[in-house]
């Protein structure tokens, strides 16, 4: 299948639109863990084994994993989604944007050393910094587009006068992955959940991109909006929650809180699309 394939599939076998995402910090990691890097494997793996049944994908942060050198870990991970949840496709979250020919090593990195499904890419440097993850047949790409920190606006947010009506830098991004730089229909697109006016704009903009969509939970967004404005039955939207799942207790109950979590942003997510 292909990845859009997968999430479709798991949206329906999960009746989900939650991402989980996997930012491992050893000095939130419960009592047992904590401040212990070599557990981050260990960590994470209960943290999937409790979600598995709930979403639609996960979303390793691969500078979580490389700040502790702890890329062995990442690659042992994602072998364990593979058995426990082979349903739930892997979005890498790399945020890489090189030229062409380091752009080609990291497509490398990202779909046959880590074996990931989708990956997050920067797409500032122009089309052939992505046209070679667009080679891998079948695996997606998601270009920030609207992201959710307040310092998007100094570039996102602006003007482009040298194109014909002069869109927002966001939009121009948009109707880029919608139509010419989609060579392999598996492009989406990055929009933060603290805007959903955005979100609803480049939904019109790019009606059948998947939008992958942080920042619910911790950072502010609000479910209900976001699914409104970015969801529909023909694109899916990949609504990303990290901190709040992971780190949802600090006790020895910790996995327990995060399906409590997990549980209950699926839930409200699913609610909200009737």
């Amino acid at each position: 299948m292909t990845f859009i394939d997968q999430l479709r599939a798991a949206e329906r076998q999960n009746r989900s639109l939650l991402c989980v995402g996997l930012d491992p910090e050893p000095t939130r990691f419960p009592a047992r863990y904590r401040n212990d890097a070599s557990k981050i494997y260990d960590f994470c793996a209960h943290i999937v084994d409790a979600t598995a049944e709930l979403a639609i994908a996960f979303k390793p942060q691969i500078a979580y994993f490389a700040a502790h050198r702890a890329e062995g870990q990442l690659e042992q991970l994602i072998a364990h989604i593979r058995r426990v949840a082979p349903q739930v496709p892997v979005i890498l979250d790399a945020k890489r944007g090189d030229i062409g020919s380091t752009a080609e090593q990291y497509a490398i990195e990202a779909f046959e050393r880590y074996g990931a499904d989708a990956v997050t890419l920067s797409p500032f440097m122009g089309f052939d910094s992505v046209q070679p993850y667009l080679k891998y047949h079948g695996k997606g790409a998601f270009l920030l587009c609207r992201t959710s920190n307040p310092g998007g606006d100094d570039l996102q947010n602006q003007r482009l006068a040298s194109v014909p009506g002069e869109p927002l830098l966001y939009e121009h991004v948009a109707r880029l992955a919608q139509g010419p730089w989609n060579l392999n229909g598996q492009l989406g697109l990055v929009v933060g959940a603290t805007y959903p006016a955005e979100i609803e704009r480049v939904r019109a903009l790019a009606p059948t991109v998947p939008l992958l969509i942080p920042g619910v939970g911790t950072q502010g967004g609000d479910a209900v909006a976001t699914v409104r404005a970015g969801w529909r039955e023909d694109a899916p939207i990949v609504v990303s929650s990290s901190r709040a799942i992971c780190y949802a207790s600090a006790g020895d109950d910790f996995v327990e809180a995060a399906r409590r979590e997990a549980t209950r942003t699926r839930d409200a997510l699913e609610a909200a699309k009737s």
